[in-house]
């Protein structure tokens, strides 16, 4: 596995993302970040991929349904990176340049991830495409043993019968960790009480606000 050769920030705003397994707790955390934030500082809040993926039929299948026999799945994950590559221009950007504080529910590190947890760990062309996407100023990896992120998942109600590739996510959940070390994200567990997860995170976005000014 490779760095992501993301360009640097030169906006006068900051980026902040959100990546994990479904159930890690990332939109809690990004959740009360926003609200704490929003006190101080212009806060905008959005999330990868956008709805124009979420709702395609090629991604409904990967996500609802054992059978993948349809789709290549390279072709989802050119789909979705092209996808994150236009929100990252035409949206994160633009309110960056605002000098407003982006939080992002996932991120491009989440397009690797999936990618290489699916088998493709030989593909290069998602490297050329990072080039293309601004470096987060902090890169929140959550972690929460498998099982454990499951069970968050199918206590939602909406969510209760929904398929998990149960194997998948082993895969997911060791690229994630490994991405976040190469990438120099922040990594933090969500075993431990929410209250305590965010004192972490509500310490590391204060710090890196206060190196901007």
């Amino acid at each position: 596995m490779r760095k992501l050769n993301m360009y640097k920030n030169k906006t006068g705003g900051l980026l902040i993302t959100f990546c994990g397994l479904d159930g890690c707790g990332k939109t809690t955390m990004l959740s009360r970040l926003a609200k704490e934030l929003s006190q101080t500082c212009e806060v905008f809040v959005t999330k990868q991929p956008t709805d124009a993926v979420r709702n395609s039929d090629i991604f409904r299948t990967y996500m609802d349904c054992p059978d993948h026999s349809g789709y290549d799945y390279r072709s989802l994950s050119l789909l979705a990176a092209s996808d994150r590559l236009q929100h990252v221009s035409k949206v994160i950007v633009p309110q960056m340049e605002k000098g407003k504080v982006v939080l992002s529910d996932r991120y491009f590190y989440s397009c690797l991830a999936n990618l290489r947890a699916r088998g493709f760990e030989g593909d290069r062309w998602i490297y050329e495409a990072a080039k293309s996407v601004i470096r987060p100023d902090i890169a929140f990896f959550f972690d929460v043993p498998v099982e454990t992120a499951v069970a968050r998942v199918r206590s939602r109600p909406e969510e209760e019968t929904r398929y998990i590739d149960m194997e998948l996510q082993y895969r997911l959940r060791d690229n994630y960790i490994r991405i976040c070390r190469k990438n120099g994200g922040i990594l933090l567990s969500t075993e431990a009480s929410p209250e305590e997860t965010y004192t972490e995170v509500i310490y590391r976005a204060k710090e890196i606000m206060e190196a901007k000014k």
